[in-house]
């Protein structure tokens, strides 16, 4: 009953829209690493082989699992049961975008405390929001300069 209901999601998701998929990759026990990828679709006629957005692995994974499970979730996707060799499974838009987004911005960082500011503040984001950031950080000439604009606004104690 549970694979037909999420059919029917990926069947709501409108022609109009791009087309993402999350793809878990283990590499040991212990060591998986998921990647966002954007995917050919009649929306974004550039896109003409799958594109890899961001991903995420080791400890900085680690340090947010718990985070990005409780949103795949809520999607309907268990990382758990994807196939070891990088296959993966359709994802909407909005979970996609915030995912991309806390995996580029994540993927330096080493301040445990800043991380988890970080991750708060990128879950708080409304889809707009993130879907700016994302493109900022995707399509500029310096994407680093981008990145290191989010963590420090994310992490000034004075945003609160």
């Amino acid at each position: 009953m549970r694979v037909a209901h999420r059919q029917e999601d990926l069947m709501a998701i409108s022609r109009t829209q791009p087309k993402y998929e999350l793809r878990a990759r283990r590499h040991g026990p212990g060591d998986t690493e998921l990647e966002i990828w954007q995917l050919p679709s009649p929306t974004t006629p550039q896109v003409t082989a799958p594109i890899r957005v961001a991903g995420l692995r080791g400890r900085n994974l680690e340090l947010v699992e718990h985070r990005v499970l409780k949103k795949l979730k809520e999607v309907g996707v268990r990382i758990d049961i994807l196939p070891v060799d990088g296959m993966g499974s359709r994802i909407a838009e909005e979970p996609a975008l915030n995912l991309a987004l806390l995996f580029r911005t994540l993927a330096p960082m080493r301040s445990r405390d800043a991380m988890r500011l970080v991750a708060e503040g990128i879950d708080q984001m409304s889809r707009e929001e993130a879907a700016y950031w994302l493109g900022m950080a995707v399509h500029r000439k310096n994407p680093r300069r981008v990145l290191t604009a989010l963590r420090v606004l994310m992490t000034d104690p004075k945003r609160k």
